[in-house]
């Protein structure tokens, strides 16, 4: 069932559980997220960054191709489709390809220049039934090119951005995309404190989830994040999986080198991770 993330991170953040953002880059992927959305009972969200969305040939294509599966499976639980991390034109881009969310990172703009695109955007997806999250502070390593240094989002930055009717914010505390370095702090939960404080309960997103202990993701979620994104941990444990399978020579058996069997121990290793994450996140059983 298609649906902007509004409702479903509105409900997150009153019964303190965080929805999952899991990114999508082909058709295993995207089936194996929804089968265990289903399975568990949970609320999900699709995320697309541009990079994906161009490699499955377009924003049009991932949004007909979501559609038509989450129809074909008789998937019941809430789902949206996400754009992640977007530029402005991504943006337009996904409006008008049939998302039914979109994130306009606009924290490499001049804060006034984030501001102006952030409101516009607002005003048209909400026409539109659409919801909207934005970005303060960098989230640090690189995402589709871009490259952040990681810096802690200013509160009253986040006020004046959440001001503007935004769905949900995207606050840098210290998080970093991909893999965590050796010697990484850890999240700045002062700063979380005073940026859930200083937006009103708005919901809040943990972008890089991949690596962060589970007692900082589950005090995270008690300081107000409502969702968080996870990427990097499932293309780690698919390209594991596909190595062992073709290591151990399965390839070479029978019919091992069909692609539905040869991308299948991937799959399997994604469902894995989705659904140790929704458990996590407390959001199994809440569609």
């Amino acid at each position: 069932m298609l649906v902007n993330a509004a409702e479903m991170l509105k409900k997150a953040t009153a019964g303190h559980y965080a929805v999952g953002q899991f990114n999508i880059n082909n058709l295993e992927w995207t089936k194996a997220v929804l089968l265990t959305a289903e399975e568990l009972k949970s609320p999900v969200i699709l995320g697309v960054s541009s990079g994906a969305g161009k490699y499955m040939t377009g924003f049009t294509v991932v949004a007909e191709m979501v559609k038509a599966m989450d129809k074909s499976l008789g998937v019941t639980v809430p789902v949206a489709l996400h754009l992640d991390h977007g530029t402005y034109d991504a943006a337009k881009a996904c409006i008008d390809a049939g998302f039914t969310s979109i994130m306009f990172d606009g924290s490499h703009l001049d804060f006034d220049d984030n501001i102006a695109k952030t409101k516009e955007l607002t005003e048209t997806v909400h026409k539109l039934g659409m919801s909207i999250e934005a970005e303060v502070g960098s989230i640090g390593g690189e995402e589709d090119g871009v490259v952040g240094a990681g810096e802690v989002a200013d509160p009253e930055e986040c006020k004046k951005i959440v001001e503007l009717g935004i769905d949900f914010l995207a606050a840098g505390i210290g998080n970093i995309h991909g893999v965590y370095p050796e010697g990484w702090k850890g999240l700045d939960f002062d700063a979380l404190k005073r940026i859930h404080e200083a937006t009103g309960g708005i919901p809040l997103v943990l972008h890089g989830g991949t690596g962060i202990p589970d007692g900082m993701i589950k005090k995270a979620i008690d300081l107000g994040v409502s969702k968080i994104n996870v990427n990097t941990e499932c293309q780690i444990v698919f390209a594991a999986a596909t190595r062992k399978y073709i290591e151990e020579g399965k390839d070479k058996q029978g019919k091992g080198f069909d692609p539905r069997k040869l991308l299948a121990p991937g799959s399997e290793a994604i469902k894995a991770t989705v659904k140790e994450k929704m458990e996590l996140f407390g959001s199994a059983g809440k569609a």
